[in-house]
Formats: structure tokens, sequence, C-alpha cells
């Protein structure tokens, strides 16, 4: 249960004052539903006050707080033009400017005659100082209520600074004093205040130095959120790793001759990684291992090996992909291998009904069939197993955690393999994968040619489309990746149907079209058009659909339009489609000029490497953790106060202290352990509380 204390924080947002339910909504979205998700909105920006000179010294383009004497009030007798009313000093005269303004409201607010204290920015229209709807009117008694430096929230359409700083105050009233979680010592070491000082201190910027993620409060806070998130990942592992696991160890016997029909010999790294699964599985605790690998260094294979490892033993195996596509590839791989050496596989995807749908479930339920490739069908009630002791879930970002354990469910004490070909900076890899081993491929496999990648001007496109007629000639199969457009699926088709239909005019039918809007279906058929050695496309317009795992060797260019709006790694991972056969590769990177500073940083990256770890390392630097992998879809922890690329230093402290606070206390049951405990609520984190014995 949620300690009492923190009732009062997980209020709904719309229990603050002057937020009812459409305000609530705005709130919610910008920041969260609860009065603690406003508590982490922190200010990106301050109104300094501060400056109070007289009329005649006061600067044009600052904000500045004035003590003036109303005189005439000039109505707009046209409604085009602003209401005025002028404002006097000892040194000179001031215009107060409204549009759209009734007099009767004006009248009240600025009565002629009387002293108010008037705040905002000045500026000078015609020689004359101006004030345009003053942020702040108050009488000289009630100028001391006015902050003097304010802070300045990220907004949304429809939501104002004023209702926002008069809820943030109300939710900062209820933040209460919590027992201090961390050890004294770090504390005194970094100078850092308590947990509600360093709240309120952050909420109250006094320069600009207190927005920067190393300001003191903010560095506190983000050690806060960082510690909830290692030490909850802590909890689950310890959790996993106290369930009942089993050894799996084969004779070697499938394995050998699966390595005897490969046309290749592993890399290195694809043995030390096999060597690194079969060893997990062969102990008697489960295993939880990722297995990262760079596009096309040869992870299905690894874990194909891994899954005969559980075959040769009589038991059965499962991969899991985030999409058919995706599926049906791993079994194109996978099938004519097993089906050499006498293994039974079979696919399992949405799209496959009747007969040949009941065949694979009874094969599988009666232990014939020993391997499944699928996407979420299999955790349909429908998919059982015989034996299943490994579970290789494949793009785990696009899973949660939650159906890595519901396939795990589907067996007795299941191994998990987990795959992904994004390749992740170590700091990202704490935060999301801190309850997994890793291993890595670092490697291409043997006769891959290195990728030629080019950055080209928008203006010169018509040279580009001359050089894919070439292309064309010599056998060439085309990727063309049109242009991410934000915020709208449609405008992404749109730019795609267009480009298309103008390559069309060029190339006839042999340019093929591939969407996220499209069926299942239509998708497959249109890839398969474009794998198709002949009478296929040999051009595919495409969204970034094409992103994961899509394999056409014959395929040799690709041109990414308006290359300049997408991320390091998803330009990694769209160019990873290439370069997959011994052929030479092409990329040509359109970019619309003049190019941002981050990203002519980004296209100079993207030409220099090809190594996805450093790519993904300098994505970090340039966007932020947040954008990395687009947080929401990705499945990544999205922080709100930490910043992975200032703060990799404080996550890699909180991975320690961890260590430190499970070896001493594991229940988290003496002072501190109970402080953490209500650490761990304050972030979300109650499944973690509830893997403690007595949580």
């Amino acid at each position: 249960m949620r300690p009492e204390i923190l009732f009062p924080l997980f209020a709904p947002v719309t229990a603050l004052p002057g937020i009812g339910p459409r305000l609530g909504k705005l709130v919610e979205k910008v920041a969260g539903p609860a009065v603690v998700d406003l508590l982490w909105h922190l200010p990106a920006a301050l109104i300094d006050r501060r400056y109070a000179p007289k009329i005649a010294e006061a600067t044009p383009g600052r904000i500045a707080t004035l003590t003036v004497k109303i005189g005439k009030h000039e109505p707009a007798h046209n409604p085009r033009r602003p209401y005025k009313v002028i404002c006097t000093d000892e040194t000179g005269a001031l215009q107060l400017v409204f549009f759209n303004a009734r007099a009767d409201w004006v009248t009240k607010l600025l009565p002629p005659d009387e002293v108010r204290v008037v705040s905002g920015r000045i500026d000078s229209f015609q020689g004359v100082l101006q004030m345009t709807h003053p942020d702040h009117v108050v009488t000289v008694e009630e100028a001391a209520s006015l902050q003097a430096v304010e802070p300045v929230y990220p907004l949304t359409a429809g939501l104002t600074l004023k209702i926002v700083n008069k809820a943030m105050r109300a939710a900062l009233a209820r933040a209460p004093q919590l027992p201090e979680w961390q050890d004294a010592a770090w504390l005194a070491r970094n100078g850092w205040q308590g947990w509600l000082a360093a709240l309120m201190a952050a909420h109250a910027p006094e320069r600009d130095a207190d927005l920067e993620p190393l300001a003191a409060s903010r560095q506190r806070l983000a050690y806060d959120e960082l510690l909830a998130n290692q030490l909850a990942l802590a909890l689950v592992r310890a959790h996993q790793r106290k369930l009942a696991g089993r050894a799996v160890s084969g004779d070697g016997t499938l394995r050998n001759r699966a390595l005897a029909a490969l046309p290749y010999r592993l890399t290195q790294s694809q043995q030390q990684a096999l060597a690194d699964i079969l060893a997990d599985m062969a102990e008697p605790q489960r295993m939880l291992r990722l297995l990262q690998g760079d596009v096309g260094s040869g992870k299905t294979v690894v874990a194909f090996l891994a899954m005969l490892n559980a075959v040769e033993t009589g038991a059965q195996a499962a991969l899991m992909a985030p999409t058919e596509i995706l599926a049906r590839q791993h079994f194109q791989t996978i099938e004519p291998i097993a089906e050499k050496i006498g293994v039974r596989v079979a696919l399992l995807t949405g799209r496959d009904r009747g007969k040949s749908r009941q065949a694979a479930l009874d094969g599988l339920a009666d232990g014939t069939i020993a391997i499944a490739i699928g996407t979420h069908a299999l955790f349909q009630d429908e998919v059982a197993f015989d034996d299943l002791a490994l579970a290789v879930v494949d793009e785990q970002h696009r899973f949660g955690v939650h159906q890595r354990v519901t396939l795990a469910a589907k067996g007795r004490a299941v191994d998990m393999l987990v795959m992904t070909a994004t390749p992740i900076p170590r700091t990202l890899m704490l935060t999301a994968y801190g309850d997994l081993d890793a291993s890595r491929l670092t490697e291409k496999p043997a006769g891959r040619q290195p990728i030629d990648t080019r950055a080209v001007p928008l203006d010169r496109i018509a040279e580009v489309i001359d050089g894919i007629e070439r292309a064309l000639k010599s056998g060439a199969k085309v990727y063309w990746v049109c242009p991410l457009v934000e915020e709208s699926e449609q405008s992404d088709l749109a730019a795609a149907a267009e480009r298309q239909a103008e390559l069309k005019g060029r190339f006839d039918e042999r340019v093929g079209l591939v969407h996220g809007r499209m069926k299942g279906t239509d998708k497959d058929r249109a890839m398969e058009r474009f794998a198709a050695r002949d009478g296929g496309t040999d051009i595919l317009v495409a969204t970034t659909v094409i992103e994961v795992g899509v394999d056409v060797p014959a395929a040799t260019v690709m041109v990414i339009e308006h290359a300049e709006r997408f991320g390091l790694a998803q330009l990694h991972q769209l160019r990873g489609r290439i370069g997959r056969g011994a052929a030479k590769s092409t990329c040509i990177l359109l970019y619309q000029a003049p190019l941002s500073e981050v990203a002519r940083a980004r296209l100079q990256i993207i030409r220099e490497t090809e190594d996805g770890f450093r790519i993904a390392e300098e994505d970090l630097k340039l966007r932020g953790a947040g954008e990395l992998l687009g947080t929401r879809q990705s499945g990544l922890p999205e922080f709100r106060m930490a910043d992975l690329a200032a703060h990799g230093d404080l996550l890699a402290a909180a991975r320690d202290d961890v260590k430190l606070i499970l070896e001493r206390d594991a229940d988290l049951m003496d002072e501190r352990g109970r402080a953490l405990r209500t650490l761990l609520y304050l972030f979300q984190r109650d499944a973690a509380v509830k893997n403690l014995r007595s949580g």
C-alpha cells in the first residue's frame, strides 16, 4: 500500500485550485494526471522582475517593474485600434496598451489619478515608450506579493503561465517533509539539500544557472529519480533470480549439424555471445540475457543455436517478433536449416487461420513441433506448449516487461533471451535493461562491404534519380525512404505516395510503395514483390516501416529524403537495410539546406562511421535521452528530471549505491530501507515494492 504521507501528491490535478475538468486535461497533457506529476514539471526559463527603473531610464526590450501614476484613458473608437492609458512618474511618460479590451475592465484595473505597480516588457513605438498587456497590475501595497523572479513552465495551447503558476504553488504546498533516503555522507559530499528543500529551490530559480541540469537542486532530484529506477530494476531482478530455474544443457548434436549447414563461419563475437548464453542456460537459475547486435550482425543465428540447445534436451523454444514482416523473416532464415537437420518449426501470426493454424497449435501442444516463431499471437490463450524452456524476444523495446513475463508463463522456469538491433548507449542500457545481463555482437559477418554514405542537397535530386537509373541497369534494387512529418501519419503517407507517383512517371511499374497504414497482407505483398529476383519491383518507396529487420540482399542503394529530419539512430537503422549482400552499397542522404548545427553534426557522424554503438552515444549527446528512441514508443523509461546526457555519472553512482543497499538490507527493513520504500512509491515503482518478500 502507498504510504499515507504521499496521498496528497497522488490526488488528481483537478484537486488544485483553478484546475477544472477542461484545464485538467491540458495540465495532464504537459505534466501528467496527478499532483506529483506537476512537481516533476520543472521550469524551463524565468522572468526576472527585479529590474525597477524610472520611466526615463527604462530600456526597451527588457522586462521592467515600474511604479506609475495613472493618467488619461484613450479608448479605441475603432475595434482595430488599441485602448491606451497614459501613465507618468517624475521622469517621463509611458503608454499602457490593450487590444480588444472593454473600457469598464480597463478603468477598474487602472483608476485615473491612482498609483499602480505595472510589470511587463518595455517597447518603443515611434519614439514613445509602451508596455502592451502588462503581465501584472497591482497596488503599491500588493507589490510585495509580486514574484521578483517568476518561473516559466513548458505550456500547451490553452494553458497560461498564470494558471500553471497558481496550480504549482498549491501543488508545492501539498509536498510533505519525507524521511531522508539518501546516504548522509553522499548528500554532504555533493552539497545537496533535503528532498523538499531541493524541490522548492528547483521551482524558485533565481538566475539562469539554476535552470541547468547541473544546478545542485536539479542534480539532487535527478539522483532521486535515477535511484528509484535502479533500485526498482534491481528488486525485479533479485525476485527473478529467486524463482526456481532449471539447467538446460544439450549434447550439441543439432547445433553441430546446423553449424555445418551454414554457408559461413560464426564471427568471434557470435561465438562469444553463444558461449555466454549456453553457460547461463546450464545454470539452475533462470537466464535473463540481452543480446545486442547491430543491424546485420547475425543475432538470429545465435538465437537459433540457443534454441537448438533447448531442443536437444527434448524441450521447446519460441521466438517472438514485434511485426509480421520480422516474424516471417526469422522463419525464412531458420526454417530451411531446421528442416535439413530434422527440427520442426511453426510460424504463428495474427493472420494465420484455419487448418494450418490448428496443425501448428496441435504440434506445439504435443511437442512434435520444437520451435515456434511468431508475433503477439504467441501470447494467446489457445497457444500451449508441451515443454517451453527458452523464450527469445526480438526488438524487446517494442514489448513491455509484462509481455516478456506472459510468454515465460507458458512454460516451466523458462530462460529468457532478449534481442535488440537498436544500439543503446551504455547509460540507457542501465536504465532500461539493468535487470538483464548483456552480450554484444560487434562485428559484421564475413563478406559484408562497407557502405558508401554521401550527403547531397535536395536541389540535386534530378542527378540522384539519374544515378538510380544507372544502378537499376546493373541489377541493383533501391529503397527510397520518405521523410518523417511530425505528428502526422497522413502527411508521411502523402509524401510517400507523391514520390512513388513521380518515380513511376520515369520507371513505370518497377516502383512499389509500403507504409504503416497498409494492411499486413498488402505490406507483405509489397515487400515480397520487392524481394523477388525477377518480375517484381526494383524501387521501394517507403515510410520508416522498413526500419527494422527487412532483408533484401539485392538492395544496394538507399535514398533517405529530408535526412535532416531523422535522428541518428534511425538513419543508422535505415541504412542497415542495405549492404547485406556481397555487392557494394551506397546510401544517399538528401537534405534541405541550410542545415542546423545539430543536423550538420548528425549527418557528419553517420558519414564517418557504421558503428551503431558509437552512433548511439553521439545521438545521446546531440538529442538527450528523451527523444533518442522516441521514448514513449520504445518502452525505455521516461525521465522527468534526470537528463542522461548530463547526469550519466549520477546514474553510475545510483547503480553502485543500489548494490550496497541490497547487500546490507535486501528487504529494505532498516531506517534507510523504509525511506527507500517511500522513494519507490513516490516515483510510482510500486511493482518493485511488491517484489520484496515482506512487501
